[in-house]
């Protein structure tokens, strides 16, 4: 028969591998959340909690998180870290607009993959999101629409992030009209239907090659290219000439303002109605998109 100490020294023992348990439980429940610090938002699950720093301090109470390696922020606390602003959001068309004192709009829309600073396109990786009435943003086009140097720091696991010099708002869009006219309408004959980042990456292949020495050094000069036969085929087909759709125009300005989703592709085609195999058995394979496939 067990003794009463005996017994009352396992219980002991059984409380505190209780309590070290439940411990550890609460250290893993604090980096994989589900509602954020004042539990006002739902976050999907598997979201990780991060911290955000600016100029050093802690900013944003813990209502940063990472969700499918990109990090997200609340985009009426974070927009009021740098500058005053007011806010509005339409509900039928899920998009939000930001005024802010120095002169600089935003807007951004649920479930797009872009914003719109003071007519910069930026192109956010990830979706735009609306949780629990609380619009949500990657925080990389954030930083750059109010001049802020962005630095993630993996030792510390947070984003640091710097005031910006000068004026915390980016200055008013300026696209080359003639770049922009052209790029957008290859990129609406080549990929109208396609996967909004594969419309991006035609518009890459053309500026790359705007880039190489192997080719003309205009947007114009590339689309219409002629040497070794036509290099695009709207231009023989005519489509070239056609209005461009709405998401060939923002991939366009996405990708004139540096984005890229590879610095190295110079060819792309759709294997399923192409004509020639000349791409496919002589440039070395990169990625496919859709319906792309895109070589270098």
């Amino acid at each position: 028969m067990v003794t009463s100490k005996v017994a009352s020294a396992r219980h002991s023992r059984l409380c505190r591998t209780l309590c070290a348990l439940f411990a550890v439980l609460m250290l893993i429940g604090a980096s994989v959340i589900g509602t954020s610090a004042d539990a006002s938002v739902e976050y999907p699950a598997g979201s990780v909690a991060t911290n955000v720093y600016l100029d050093g301090v802690e900013v944003l109470d813990g209502d940063c998180v990472i969700v499918n390696s990109i990090t997200y922020v609340p985009l009426r606390k974070f927009c009021l870290l740098f500058d005053d602003c007011s806010f509005s959001w339409n509900g039928n068309t899920s998009t939000a607009t930001v005024y802010t004192a120095n002169g600089m709009t935003i807007t951004a829309k649920s479930g797009t993959l872009y914003i719109n600073a003071n007519g910069h396109y930026y192109y956010t990786v990830g979706q735009i999101y609306n949780w629990s009435g609380h619009l949500y943003i990657p925080i990389r086009p954030l930083a750059r629409a109010f001049n802020s140097e962005l630095n993630w720091n993996a030792a510390r696991h947070a984003v640091e992030l710097t005031s910006p010099v000068g004026t915390p708002a980016v200055a008013k869009a300026s696209y080359d009209a003639d770049d922009l006219y052209w790029l957008s309408r290859i990129i609406s004959a080549e990929s109208r239907g396609e996967p909004f980042v594969g419309q991006i990456a035609v518009g890459n292949v053309v500026l790359n090659r705007v880039a190489s020495t192997s080719y003309p050094n205009s947007v114009y000069g590339v689309v219409f290219d002629r040497r070794g036969g036509t290099q695009f085929s709207p231009v023989s087909f005519g489509t070239i000439y056609n209005t461009p759709s709405e998401s060939a125009v923002i991939a366009a300005k996405i990708c004139l303002e540096g984005y890229t989703v590879s610095d190295s592709i110079l060819f792309f085609m759709n294997p399923r109605v192409s004509t020639t195999n000349w791409i496919s058995k002589n440039r070395p394979y990169a990625f496919s998109i859709g319906n792309h496939d895109f070589y270098k």
